[in-house]
């Protein structure tokens, strides 16, 4: 009944938000609306938000106006983190129509029955206590692998972060139910799955169903050749979990590892669950047995009560480690966090010259990983995405590879020696064997 009614998606944040927006774009596409690209003017356009960073909000702003310039009466949907969190703010945004909480964005298809708009917008916003549901998801159709959701919420409350209030209670289903998932995936031409959550270690919240018990029955899926562990605390990343991935044929060596701070003063502050002692023993462990893991780093700067002395500690603690690359969070004031009350307020100035240091950190320490990986012969998942004739893959260990583009290879695992690092930080590649392409020719026909 509805398929002249066009729908168009935005996911703003993390891979969690993208797994979410695929799965309610193929709930709304099997009861019959058609999906179309953002820009080819939409009955219906769903933004699902982030509220991680105040850009995130500003760009919810943005994609509002963008949406109402491609359809003035398009119907706009607003779902996600910063819906949960404000949902007044985003009202007083000119065109919304709905805004929809955590639990309420799964349930979207029964508020489009009538898609007028109206001069005020509806809220259907729960308080997050009450959302206690798991619903399970994955990606499919948008890129070369798949982002699968297997846990959700939080039961860490730190100082800086708002995700318990906008996602609730950490909640999965249990591990047979996940597998199901997994196996609807194994089903398709996926070759990777990225393990996506707010707190994936996290998972079983500590009892006999534990996120260890499900990789080692994730391992044994066929038809999936990859899954990748996005991101994982490093007090749930156990010794054991480090070893499994190092003997796993499946599990891809490397992790993703939030730090956010090198001072034991910070951390304390931060209320996170770890020191700096534990973190590098993690570091340590991994590259003990797996020397070629790829390892990232969350780190904030700018938190209260960070003095030029304490980042200087977090700074040489960085630079000593064996990481691959960082991920730099410039720290920004949230509404109802325990940070927002700190004293020693770091000036702006002072976070982003911070923040442009690390950066350029990251981007020394992911070059020597790369030419650390120079001559090594590895396998790479090759993406559909190309530029000016040239494409790009992945190796299990997450270097990105450049290649001149063959659809052929796209979404195909082919073993390449990497032969150096281009002035653009990419790895330049020689097929190991000719013959590849006429057998991949051969697999696509």
């Amino acid at each position: 009944m509805n398929q002249y009614q066009k729908v168009a998606f935005y996911t703003l944040g993390c891979k969690l938000n993208f797994s979410e927006t695929s799965t309610i774009a193929r709930q709304l596409s099997d009861a019959g609306f058609a999906k179309v690209e953002f820009h080819e003017g939409a009955d219906i356009y769903v933004v699902n938000t982030c509220s991680v960073t105040e850009n995130a909000d500003k760009k919810c702003k943005q994609l509002v106006k963008k949406a109402l310039g491609y359809n003035p009466n398009a119907f706009i949907v607003i779902i996600g983190c910063y819906a949960q969190l404000k949902p007044k703010e985003i009202a007083a945004i000119p065109g919304v129509d709905l805004i929809l909480g955590a639990q309420e964005k799964f349930n979207l298809i029964q508020y489009l029955d009538n898609i007028e708009k109206n001069e005020e917008t509806n809220i259907e916003n729960n308080s997050i206590k009450e959302t206690k549901e798991f619903v399970p998801g994955f990606s499919m159709g948008d890129r070369t692998r798949t982002f699968m959701k297997i846990q959700d919420g939080c039961d860490y409350f730190c100082t800086f972060c708002t995700i318990p209030l906008a996602r609730g209670k950490s909640r999965n289903a249990s591990i047979d139910k996940t597998l199901v998932e997994a196996k609807k995936i194994a089903q398709t031409n996926i070759k990777e799955v990225v393990l996506t959550g707010v707190n994936i270690g996290d998972f079983g919240q500590g009892d006999e169903e534990n996120f260890f018990e499900l990789i080692k029955r994730l391992d044994k899926i066929e038809g999936i050749e990859r899954f990748r562990i996005s991101s994982i605390e490093p007090n749930l990343l156990s010794e054991e979990i480090i070893e499994f991935v190092a003997n796993s044929n499946k599990f891809v060596p490397h992790f993703h590892i939030p730090m956010q701070s090198g001072s034991d003063i910070l951390l304390k502050a931060m209320r996170r669950k770890y020191d700096r002692a534990l973190y590098q023993s993690r570091i340590e462990k991994i590259k003990a047995i797996m020397p070629n893991c790829c390892i990232g780093v969350d780190v904030i700067v700018g938190f209260p009560g960070e003095t030029e002395e304490i980042f200087e500690e977090t700074y040489q603690f960085l630079m000593e480690l064996d990481v691959s690359y960082l991920h730099v969070f410039t720290y920004s004031e949230r509404a109802n966090t325990t940070a927002i009350k700190m004293k020693e307020v770091v000036p702006m100035k002072t976070r982003k010259e911070r923040s442009k240091r690390l950066r350029i950190l990251s981007e020394k320490k992911k070059r020597a990983f790369y030419k650390n990986n120079e001559q090594h012969t590895e396998e790479v998942l090759f993406e559909a995405d190309q530029e000016h004739g040239i494409m790009n893959g992945f190796t299990s260990n997450y270097v990105k590879v450049k290649a001149t583009y063959n659809p052929l290879i796209v979404n195909h695992i082919a073993p390449v020696k990497m032969t150096e690092v281009d002035r653009d930080g990419l790895m330049k590649i020689e097929f190991i064997e000719k013959r590849q392409l006429t057998e991949l020719k051969q697999l696509t026909n």
